[in-house]
């Protein structure tokens, strides 16, 4: 019984840790999602930049790596 009750516990553990964060959780208002979208935005141009950047990099360097 000890052994049902040890491998039971977690569970039961991380369920009611899970309840109580959604009873917990709210919606974000209006202004409080603009500024998430416009953050997550940002991250995304950034990256995407950063991504074009490393591309255009590698790109010479690969044809004088190959075309030699």
């Amino acid at each position: 019984m000890d052994q049902i009750v040890k491998f039971v516990e977690p569970g039961r553990q991380f369920a009611k840790d899970s309840i109580r964060l959604v009873r917990r959780c709210t919606k974000p208002d209006r202004k409080e999602f603009q500024k998430i979208a416009i953050a997550t935005a940002i991250g995304f141009c950034i990256m995407g930049f950063i991504g074009f950047f490393v591309k255009l990099i590698h790109i010479p360097i690969n044809n004088i790596i190959v075309g030699s």
